[in-house]
């Protein structure tokens, strides 16, 4: 009935919905129905019914996961004073800003004459009744052996440390932990992403009965996000691979055959990198016109211990020579980089007069391809299935075109060309295989 009351109510002329709300009801009635949450969601964000262990929301950007997930704590914990909750997210500082205080966190959903005190310093929420929420984060697996839970919100797992299989011992560690109360239940939020956690969760999802997923796309929340967000979407990322992942909801499988997978990528990536940098290259992949292929422009870093680096990703499309030879340059200045290595098979002068025309002081090296996009990129999977290249950061693009090169030959991935993933191995090769890489190197 209230979902039945709620779809008529938003079908009625704006006006009329407000002069309903505002002078039909009571005002203590209608400052109930204002945080009545079951009201308000949409089917899909409410609990599923059934006595589940684990329910898994997996779901494009802007679905309203933290909404949901902020709602559901909210009501476990006005409805048991005893319940204990963990707040589990990729960092102390997600949770507090994202679960806590952020529009769709805790602090802001529900009755307000209900609504948790915050002390940030304690990690800790405390109902008026006096149930409990802790903060935690899951980079610290072992800062869940010992505290015992009866509930937990874990918000966005994908995006969990996976470095040393943080992630899975986070989430292991917890489970066990969660032996308070006749009916301990976690709730999961995320955007997919092949991660060793989520995939493995997908996975028990399908023989476990005490297992729930809700699917969703960005687009299921179209009547609460701004029309001018929904049309950038859909024109800038459309059914690009990195679209279906963050927009649709769809978790990306793997391409038989690949040389990276994403779960190979996922072990290989760091948020930060402790060991400092010795030497920092960026290596370029220039497109044959203007109107063609991107540029390719990957920066890479070497530590003193052999580990390579991937730092950022700055490749752009459709620029002229001029344009992607300044972007270069401002590359180079932004992240002090040693040398540019750069292909030079599409015409070598003009790619190294382009480049001295950006910045004469440019240091330039340019390689020339001896063998295949795929073949060169070989010897650098070889690196990162030994663990000897780590990305800092996300690079959906790069990642998207990495996945595509399938071994023995041949390109299934996002646009005609891999010209980042090409970027990267010119960088990778020039740090970490020297003159081994693949080319004839002129010095310039």
């Amino acid at each position: 009935m209230p979902h039945r009351f709620r779809r008529w109510l938003l079908e009625q002329d704006s006006d009329l919905s407000a002069h309903l709300l505002d002078h039909k009801l009571e005002e203590r009635h209608r400052r109930r129905l204002m945080t009545w949450w079951p009201f308000w969601a949409r089917p899909e964000q409410l609990p599923p019914p059934g006595d589940w262990r684990i329910w898994l929301i997996c779901a494009g950007r802007g679905f309203g996961k933290t909404r949901a997930g902020a709602e559901w704590v909210g009501m476990v914990a006005r409805a048991d004073p005893a319940a204990r909750i963990a707040l589990v997210g990729s960092s102390i500082g997600e949770a507090r800003s994202v679960m806590v205080e952020g529009e769709s966190g805790l602090l802001a959903c529900g009755p307000r004459a209900k609504r948790p005190r915050f002390e940030a310093s304690l990690r800790r929420l405390t109902w008026p009744n006096g149930a409990q929420a802790t903060l935690y984060s899951a980079a610290e697996p072992d800062s869940f052996r010992g505290p015992q839970h009866s509930h937990a919100w874990c918000d966005e797992i994908a995006k969990w440390d996976n470095s040393s299989a943080r992630a899975v011992q986070a989430w292991d560690n917890l489970l066990m932990g969660l032996r308070l109360g006749h009916s301990p239940r976690v709730l999961a939020t995320t955007t997919p992403r092949a991660v060793p956690l989520l995939t493995r969760l997908l996975a028990e999802a399908e023989t476990e009965s005490d297992m729930v997923v809700t699917r969703g796309r960005t687009w299921d929340n179209s009547a609460n996000l701004p029309a001018r967000f929904l049309a950038a979407m859909r024109r800038q990322f459309g059914t690009s691979a990195l679209g279906r992942q963050e927009l649709e909801g769809e978790m990306l499988t793997d391409i038989e055959g690949a040389l990276w997978t994403r779960a190979l990528i996922e072990r290989c990536r760091e948020t930060l990198t402790e060991e400092p940098l010795v030497r920092v290259v960026i290596g370029v992949d220039p497109p044959a016109s203007a109107a063609g292929d991107e540029c390719g422009i990957v920066v890479a870093g070497i530590t003193a211990t052999g580990a390579g680096k991937v730092l950022a990703d700055h490749s752009l499309a459709g620029a002229s020579p001029e344009g992607w030879a300044r972007a270069v340059a401002s590359a180079m200045t932004r992240w002090q980089a040693d040398r540019v290595v750069a292909e030079a098979n599409q015409g070598g002068d003009m790619v190294a007069s382009v480049l001295r025309a950006a910045d004469c002081q440019m240091p330039v090296r340019l390689v020339h391809a001896s063998r295949g996009k795929v073949a060169r990129a070989e010897p650098i999977a070889a690196l990162y299935e030994t663990g000897r290249v780590h990305h800092i950061g996300q690079f959906p693009r790069l990642e998207d075109q990495l996945c595509g090169l399938i071994v023995g030959g041949g390109y299934q991935g996002p646009g005609r060309s891999p010209d980042r993933a090409d970027a990267l191995v010119w960088a990778l090769s020039e740090l970490m295989l020297g003159q081994r890489g693949d080319p004839s190197i002129k010095r310039l």
